[in-house]
C-alpha cells in the first residue's frame, strides 16, 4: 500500500507557464485526505517551492535544492548538505572563464552577475527574487548550489556535465532540463531526500512512490518501490522506470496515481 508519494514539480505536475491543471490539484488534494503523504522533491529554492505547497495545500516538508535541504512547513530545518565552499569557488572560476551564466544560491537567496534574458526567463512565474552583483563582492559560504545555463544549445549544457562530472567526481552534476546543469554535493540528491523523510515517517521503500521526468529525477525513481516516468521524460529517466505515465499535459501523474494508489472513490 503507498503511503507516501514523492513528486517532482516541473514536467511532472506542473507545465511550465501553465499552471496546475484542476485534475492534478484535485488528486493531491484527495492524496492528502487519506493521509497518504504528498511530498515535493525538487530542484527548485525551498522559498519558490514554498509558493508551490501552499497553492496545493501540502504541510508536508519540502525537499529542494536536488535534496540538499529539507524544511520541514514551519521552516525549520531538517536536513542540508551544501557546496563545499572551496569547490563552488572552483565553479564560478570555471563559469567565468567560459562566458557561462550561473545562478548562485547562497542561503536560499539567488544571486547573479548580469540581468539578463536567462535569469528573467528563470523566474517568470516562480516568485523568485533575485540580487544582480559582483560574486566577488559576495561571501561564498552555504552555498545551496550552483546552476549553469544555456537556453540555446543544449548540447552545450551535456558537454558542461560531462566536463564537470570529469574535473569534479565528489560532486553532484547532473542535467534537471536539457539547458540546465545543476552542481552541488554528492549527498545533495532527491534520493536521498526521501530516503531521510522514509527514516523519519518510519516507511518502508515499497510503501513509497516516486515520479519524476528528467534526468536529476533518476535517482528519485529508484528511491522509490514503484518509479514512475512521465511520457515527456528523457530517454535515460524511461530506462530505468517501472511505469511510464502520460505527459504533463495530459495529466500524466493523475494517471499514475490512479493506477498504483487506492484512493475511494466518495472522496
Amino acid at each position: 500500500m503507498i503511503k507516501m508519494v514523492a513528486t517532482d514539480i516541473d514536467g511532472t505536475i506542473l507545465n511550465w507557464g501553465d499552471g496546475f491543471s484542476p485534475a492534478v490539484i484535485e488528486c493531491i488534494h484527495k492524496l492528502s485526505q487519506q493521509d497518504i503523504k504528498v511530498v515535493l522533491v525538487t530542484g527548485r529554492m525551498h522559498s519558490s517551492a514554498m509558493h508551490v505547497a501552499n497553492e496545493l495545500g501540502l504541510k508536508t516538508p519540502i525537499i529542494s535544492y536536488q535534496g540538499g535541504l529539507i524544511k520541514d512547513f514551519e521552516g525549520n530545518t531538517l536536513y542540508q548538505q551544501n557546496l563545499n565552499s572551496n569547490y563552488a569557488k572552483k565553479i564560478i572560476k570555471w563559469a567565468g572563464v567560459n562566458n557561462i551564466h550561473i545562478n548562485l544560491y547562497i542561503d536560499d537567496k539567488l544571486y547573479v552577475q548580469e540581468d539578463n534574458d536567462i535569469i528573467k526567463y528563470y523566474v517568470n512565474g516562480k516568485h523568485i527574487d533575485y540580487t544582480v552583483c559582483s560574486f566577488d563582492e559576495l561571501k561564498v559560504e552555504n552555498v545551496n548550489k550552483i546552476l549553469a545555463i544555456d537556453l540555446s544549445d543544449a548540447q552545450k549544457v551535456t558537454s558542461w556535465v560531462e566536463e564537470l562530472q570529469n574535473r569534479y567526481p565528489d560532486l553532484y552534476i547532473v542535467k534537471s532540463t536539457p539547458y540546465f546543469c545543476e552542481i552541488g554535493s554528492a549527498e545533495a540528491k532527491k534520493s536521498l531526500g526521501v530516503e531521510f523523510l522514509c527514516k523519519l515517517w518510519g516507511l518502508k521503500k515499497e510503501e513509497v512512490l516516486t515520479i519524476g521526468d528528467q534526468n536529476n529525477d533518476i535517482d528519485l525513481i529508484q528511491a522509490g518501490g514503484i518509479g514512475v516516468a512521465m511520457g515527456n521524460g528523457t530517454p535515460e529517466l524511461k530506462e530505468c522506470a517501472d511505469f511510464i505515465t502520460d505527459t504533463v499535459q495530459n495529466d500524466g501523474f493523475v494517471k499514475a496515481i490512479e493506477k498504483f494508489v487506492t484512493i475511494p472513490q466518495e472522496l
